[in-house]
C-alpha cells in the first residue's frame, strides 16, 4: 500500500489564510501545525508553572496558610495534569514532530493532514475545559492519577470533567501517533532507508508505537472509572466489590510509558542538536536505533515497579525489578553516544548546546534515581515520598523540558529566519539550571527522611528545606522572563540567520528559512548522511 497526499491538500493549503491569521486556523500545512501545538503548549506551561509556583508558596511554611487543603489538592492535581498532557507530550511530540518529520523522510506534508489538524484541534477546548473544572463546585482533588476510592468519593463534577478532558487528549496522542507512523514508512523519499533517517525519526517511531498501544487502556480505565463515579458500579469501588489494584494496573500500563512517551523524543531531539554543534557524526547511530527499540519493547513490562506497596506478590517484585534494571542498558547507551559525540568535537558553547549538555547532566542523575527505585527495599522505604517527586522531575523537567527549551533555540532560525539572542540565552539557561537543582535535588534528602508528598502540611523539621526548594522554583519562574523577551525581541528585531546558520546537514536547513509551503521548491533532496560531518557525502536534489 502507498499513501500519497491529495493533490486537493495541496490546493487547499495555498488557499488558506497568510501571515499570523493561518495560526488560528484549521491548517492543513504540518509546520503550521507544529507551531501551533508549541505555542498552545507554552501557554498552558504557563498556567501549569504559575500552578507549581502556588504549590511552592504552600510548601514554604509547615501549615497549610497559603491555600486550604482541598484547594490545594485541586492545584496539585491541575497542575500534574496539565505539565503532562498540554505541555511536555503535545510539544515533545505534536510540536516538533509535524514540523520535523516530514522534512525528514522527504515530504510534502503528514501522511494524514486533516487528521493532524483534528489532533490539534481537540487540545485547546480540552485543555479549557480542564482549567475551567476548578472554577466548578467540586474540581477533581484526586491527582493526576485519580486513583479509587479517593477519586470515587471526591466531588463528582470535577472528576468527570477531569476524565472527558484527559480522554480527549489520550484521543489526539493516538491520531498523532497513527500519523507519524505512516509518515515515517510510508512517505519516505524513493531512495531514503530506513537506517539512513535521522534520529529524531527512529524516536518518534518508537513513540508512536508506545501511544497506539498503551492509550488505548488508559482511555479504557478513564472510562470504567466514570461507570463508577455516574453510574454507581464496581469495577474500582471496594465498597462495591471492585478492585482498586486492578485500576493501578491498568493505570500504570500507559503511564509508565507515558514517561518513555516524554522522554524518547527528547532523546532523539537531543540527537540532532548534539552533532550540529559538535561538528562530528552522531556516535554509533545503529546502536542508538536499537537501544530506541529496546525501550519500546522494555517499556511495555516495568509498569508495576510503581506498585511495589500494593500487595504486589514477592515474584512480581522480582520480574519487575530485573526488568527495570534491564531498561536501563539501552538508556545507559544513548548517554555513552552522546559523551562520545561531544568527545574531541569543535563544540559551540551556544544556548541550544548549553540546554543539551544540561539534559544529560540531569538525566543521568535521574537515571540512577530511577534504577535505585526499582530496588524493592528502597522503593518501599521512600514510596510516596518527596525522593519520587524529585526522581520524576529530573527526568521530565530536568530531562524533556530542557530539550524543549534547547530544540526553540535550535530551530528557531529554521521557523522564522532569525537568530535568537545568545546573551540572553545564557541568561535563561543560568538560572533554569541553577533553580531546577536548587529546587529538586534537596527533595531527595525530604524523601529520605520520610516526608510525604501530595500534602500542604508537614513536619516542621522540615521547613528549612523545603524554603531552599521553593527558593529554586522562583529562580525557575525568573528564568521564563528572559525566555520570552529574548522570543518577542528576536521575532521583531533578531539578526537574519540565513537559510543555514548553524551549516547543518540534516534535510529541514537545505531549503530556505523559512520554508515555503510545500518545503521545497522543486524535489526533496536526498540526504544519505546526515550526521556526516567530516565526511564525504552524498545529497542530491
Amino acid at each position: 500500500m502507498t499513501i500519497t497526499i491529495d493533490s486537493q491538500d495541496s490546493k487547499n493549503k495555498s488557499l488558506q489564510p497568510k501571515g499570523w491569521l493561518r495560526y488560528f486556523s484549521f491548517s492543513l500545512d504540518h509546520k503550521v501545525i507544529g507551531i501551533q501545538y508549541l505555542v498552545c503548549g507554552f501557554l498552558f506551561y504557563l498556567i501549569g508553572g504559575t500552578l507549581a509556583s502556588a504549590i511552592r508558596i504552600e510548601l514554604a511554611s509547615p501549615m497549610s496558610d497559603f491555600m486550604p487543603r482541598d484547594v490545594y489538592n485541586q492545584v496539585l492535581t491541575l497542575h500534574g495534569t496539565i505539565m503532562i498532557f498540554l505541555w511536555i507530550v503535545p510539544v515533545v511530540n505534536g510540536a516538533f514532530g509535524n514540523y520535523l518529520i516530514p522534512f525528514y523522510v522527504g515530504a510534502r506534508d503528514m501522511a494524514f493532514p486533516r487528521l493532524n489538524a483534528v489532533a490539534f484541534w481537540l487540545i485547546p477546548p480540552s485543555g479549557l475545559m480542564l482549567v475551567a473544572s476548578y472554577f466548578v463546585e467540586g474540581a477533581a482533588q484526586a491527582g493526576w492519577t485519580a486513583y479509587p476510592p479517593l477519586s470515587i468519593t471526591t466531588p463528582q463534577s470535577g472528576q468527570i470533567i477531569w476524565i472527558m478532558s484527559v480522554l480527549l487528549l489520550g484521543g489526539s496522542s493516538i491520531f498523532g501517533g497513527i500519523n507519524f507512523i505512516a509518515t515515517i514508512i510510508k512517505l519516505r523519499r524513493p531512495g531514503l532507508k530506513l537506517m539512513q533517517l535521522p534520529m529524531y525519526c527512529w524516536a518518534m517511531l518508537g513513540t508512536s508505537l508506545l501511544v497506539v498501544l498503551s492509550t488505548p487502556v488508559l482511555a479504557g480505565t478513564l472510562i470504567l472509572l466514570s461507570f463508577d463515579i455516574v453510574a454507581h458500579t464496581g469495577f474500582f469501588n471496594p465498597v462495591l466489590g471492585g478492585n482498586v489494584v486492578v485500576y493501578q494496573h491498568l493505570f500504570w500500563f500507559y503511564s509508565h510509558p507515558a514517561v518513555y512517551i516524554m522522554v524518547l523524543p527528547a532523546f532523539g531531539l537531543v540527537s540532532e542538536i548534539l552533532p550540529v554543534h559538535s561538528r562530528k557524526p552522531l556516535f554509533g547511530y545503529t546502536t542508538m536505533v536499537f537501544s530506541i527499540m529496546g525501550i519500546v519493547v522494555l517499556g511495555l513490562v516495568v509498569w508495576a515497579h510503581h506498585m511495589f506497596t500494593s500487595g504486589t506478590p514477592p515474584w512480581m517484585r522480582l520480574f519487575f525489578t530485573i526488568a527495570t534494571a534491564f531498561i536501563a542498558v539501552p538508556t545507559g547507551i544513548k548517554f555513552f553516544n552522546w559523551v562520545a559525540t561531544l568527545w574531541g568535537g569543535k563544540i559551540s558553547i551556544n544556548s541550544a548546546m548549553l540546554f543539551s549538555c544540561g539534559f544529560i547532566i540531569n538525566f543521568v542523575f535521574g537515571g540512577i534515581t530511577g534504577v535505585a527505585l526499582a530496588q524493592v527495599p528502597f522503593d518501599i522505604h521512600v514510596h510516596d515520598t518527596y525522593f519520587v517527586v524529585a526522581h520524576f522531575h529530573y527526568i521530565v523537567y530536568g530531562g524533556t523540558v530542557f530539550i524543549i527549551f534547547s530544540s526553540i533555540y535550535h530551530w528557531f532560525p529554521k521557523v522564522t529566519g532569525k537568530l535568537m539572542s545568545e546573551k540572553l540565552g545564557i541568561i535563561h539557561f543560568t538560572l533554569t539550571f541553577i533553580g531546577f537543582n536548587l529546587c529538586f535535588a534537596p527533595q531527595h534528602w525530604l524523601g529520605l527522611n520520610g516526608m510525604p508528598r501530595r500534602v500542604a502540611e508537614y513536619d516542621p523539621q522540615f521547613q528549612f528545606v523545603n524554603q531552599i526548594s521553593s527558593s529554586g522554583a522562583l529562580l525557575m519562574a525568573i528564568s521564563t522572563i528572559p525566555f520570552l523577551v529574548n522570543i518577542l525581541l528576536s521575532m521583531r528585531n533578531g539578526k537574519d540567520s540565513g537559510d543555514n546558520p548553524w551549516e547543518a546537514l540534516t534535510p529541514e536547513w537545505l531549503t530556505s528559512s523559512p520554508p515555503p509551503v510545500e518545503n521545497w521548491e522543486g524535489e526533496a533532496p536526498l540526504v544519505e548522511e546526515p550526521y556526516g560531518y567530516g565526511k564525504k557525502i552524498s545529497q542530491e536534489n
